[in-house]
C-alpha cells in the first residue's frame, strides 16, 4: 500500500510537468518544427550564390564610392592626382572597366551518353568536363590575344582561379553547373586559331566523338562585358625577383 500511495502523488506531478513542457514547446515553435530539417543541396547552393551576388554588388558600390571620392579630392592632392592617373591608365588592361567588342564563345558540356556505349577501356571520367578542360580553354584564349574574358556570368582576369568541385565550377565564391561558357573578346580569327593549336584543347576535342562531350565555338560581332568585381590582392603569389 505505501508504494501505491507514492505513485498516487507521482503520476499527477509527472503529468503537470509534461504539460508544462508541451506548452513551452508550442509557444517557442509558434507552429513550426523546432528540429532543423535537412535542406536540399540545390537550395543551399542557390542561397549561397544569392548571398555572394549580393556581396559582390555591395563591393561594386563601395568601389564606385572610392573612385568618386578619389576624383573629388584629387585636385587638392598632387600625389592622389598622380595615383589616379596611373590607375586610370591601367584600368582597361586590368579589367576594371566595361568593354565592348567582338567575342568568341566556347561552350563545354558533360556527355549525356549511356556509359555502356563507351568504347573499351573507357571510364566515367570521360563523360564530364573537368577543371583542366575549362582551364585549357581559358589559357588558350588568353594566349590567343584575348583582351577581356567572361566565365559564365562573371568577368575574369588573368589572375582569376578556375576550380572545379566534382562536375561543378567554383568561381569567386559562386557555384555553377555545366554547360560551362567561356567568352573571350579579341580578334576572332586569332582566338579560334589559338584554340585549334592548343594541345590541351585538342585533347578535350578528341573525347568529343569518343564520349559525347559538348564542344561548341561561336563568334559574335558585338558584346559588352561588365567590369571585373572580384578581389585584386594576391594571397599566394608574389612578384619574382
Amino acid at each position: 500500500m505505501p508504494g501505491r500511495n507514492r505513485w498516487a502523488y507521482a503520476v499527477p506531478v509527472i503529468g503537470v510537468a509534461a504539460g508544462l513542457l508541451f506548452g513551452v514547446s508550442a509557444t517557442t515553435s509558434q507552429g513550426n518544427d523546432l528540429r532543423p530539417g535537412t535542406r536540399d543541396l540545390v537550395q543551399v547552393v542557390q542561397d549561397g550564390n544569392r548571398r555572394v551576388a549580393g556581396q559582390a554588388a555591395d563591393v561594386a558600390a563601395l568601389q564606385a564610392d572610392v573612385k568618386r571620392l578619389g576624383t573629388r579630392d584629387a585636385p587638392g592632392s598632387s600625389r592622389l592626382r598622380t595615383a589616379q592617373r596611373t590607375a586610370d591608365r591601367y584600368a582597361d588592361s586590368a579589367g576594371l572597366t566595361k568593354v565592348t567588342g567582338k567575342v568568341v564563345t566556347v561552350t563545354l558540356n558533360d556527355s549525356t551518353r549511356d556509359p555502356s556505349t563507351l568504347p573499351p577501356g573507357a571510364n566515367l571520367d570521360w563523360l564530364v568536363v573537368h577543371q583542366q578542360d575549362v582551364q585549357a580553354v581559358v589559357n588558350a584564349l588568353w594566349a590567343g590575344g584575348a583582351t577581356a574574358m567572361m566565365l559564365m556570368d562573371q568577368r575574369v582576369i588573368s589572375t582569376s582561379a578556375v576550380r572545379c568541385v566534382g562536375n561543378t565550377l567554383l568561381l569567386q565564391g559562386r557555384v555553377y553547373s555545366p554547360p560551362f561558357r567561356i567568352r573571350a573578346m579579341g580578334d576572332p580569327a586569332k582566338l579560334r586559331a589559338a584554340l585549334n593549336d592548343d594541345p590541351a584543347v585538342q585533347n578535350y576535342q578528341a573525347y568529343v566523338p569518343l564520349a559525347g562531350l559538348g564542344y561548341d565555338v561561336q563568334t559574335s560581332d558585338k558584346e559588352t562585358f561588365p567590369a571585373y568585381q572580384g578581389a585584386l590582392d594576391l594571397k599566394y603569389a608574389k612578384v619574382a625577383k
